[in-house]
C-alpha cells in the first residue's frame, strides 16, 4: 500500500509539474509575441505620421494600449523561480475573472529548491483559484511574500463559497483523484525544512500560511 501511495504521488507530482512548466511557457511565449511585433507596430505608426494621419495614428495607439493591458507581465519578487510560478499562476487566475495582488520580495538564493518552491506555492495558488470559482462575482486573491529574518514567510486570502470542513490539516475539495497528494506533498517539504503550515476556512474566505527556514 505505501508503494503504491508513493507511485500515485510520484505520478501527481510529475503531472503538476508538466502543467506549471505549461503556463510558465505559455506567459513567455506571449511576451515574446509581444516584443516581435513591437518593431512592426512602431513603422506602422511612423509610416502613418510621415503621412499626416494624425487621427488615424492616434487611432493605432489606442489598440495598442487595449492589447498591452491585455499582456500578462512578469511579476519581479527578486527570486526568478518565484517569478515564473507567480506570473503563470497570476495569468490563469485572470483568465477567470479573479482580482489578484500580490505584494512579494524574495531572494533569489533560497534553502528550498525550485523544484519544491513550484510544488508549495503552485499548489496553494491552485487551491485559491479553484476556490474562486465557486464564487460568482467578487473573486479575488491575496498575495503576500516576504523574508522575516532567516525565514520565508507566505500569506495569501482568497475569496471562496461555504465554509468548508476539515479533515485532519487539510480541507475537503470539490476535486476528486489526486488533488489531495499536492497539498500533503507541499506539507511534507516544508515540515522536512523545519517549517510548518496552516489553512482556514471561512464563510466567504479561505487563508493560507507558512513559514520555512530558507536561508543559511
Amino acid at each position: 500500500m505505501r508503494k503504491k501511495t508513493y507511485l500515485k504521488l510520484v505520478e501527481y507530482q510529475t503531472e503538476q509539474a508538466k502543467r506549471h512548466l505549461g503556463e510558465v511557457r505559455s506567459i513567455y511565449t506571449e511576451m515574446r509575441g509581444y516584443k516581435h511585433d513591437f518593431h512592426h507596430h512602431l513603422q506602422t505608426l511612423k509610416g502613418q505620421l510621415k503621412a499626416g494621419e494624425l487621427e488615424r495614428a492616434l487611432v493605432y495607439i489606442e489598440q495598442l494600449n487595449h492589447q498591452l493591458m491585455n499582456v500578462d507581465t512578469l511579476l519581479k519578487t527578486g527570486n526568478v523561480s518565484l517569478d515564473a510560478i507567480l506570473s503563470a499562476k497570476v495569468a490563469q487566475a485572470k483568465a477567470e475573472n479573479i482580482a489578484v495582488t500580490v505584494k512579494a520580495s524574495v531572494p533569489d538564493h533560497l534553502t528550498i529548491t525550485d523544484a519544491e518552491l513550484s510544488i508549495i506555492v503552485g499548489n496553494l495558488l491552485d487551491n485559491a483559484i479553484e476556490a474562486c470559482q465557486a464564487v460568482p462575482e467578487g473573486r479575488f486573491i491575496r498575495l503576500y511574500i516576504a523574508m522575516k529574518g532567516k525565514m520565508l514567510y507566505f500569506s495569501m486570502l482568497n475569496s471562496a463559497g461555504e465554509k468548508k470542513q476539515r479533515t485532519g490539516k487539510l480541507f475537503l475539495s470539490r476535486k476528486k483523484g489526486f488533488h489531495g497528494f499536492g497539498l500533503k506533498r507541499a506539507e511534507a517539504i516544508l515540515e522536512g525544512h523545519g517549517g510548518w503550515c496552516k489553512y482556514n476556512s471561512e464563510e466567504g474566505a479561505f487563508t493560507s500560511e507558512f513559514l520555512v527556514p530558507a536561508i543559511e
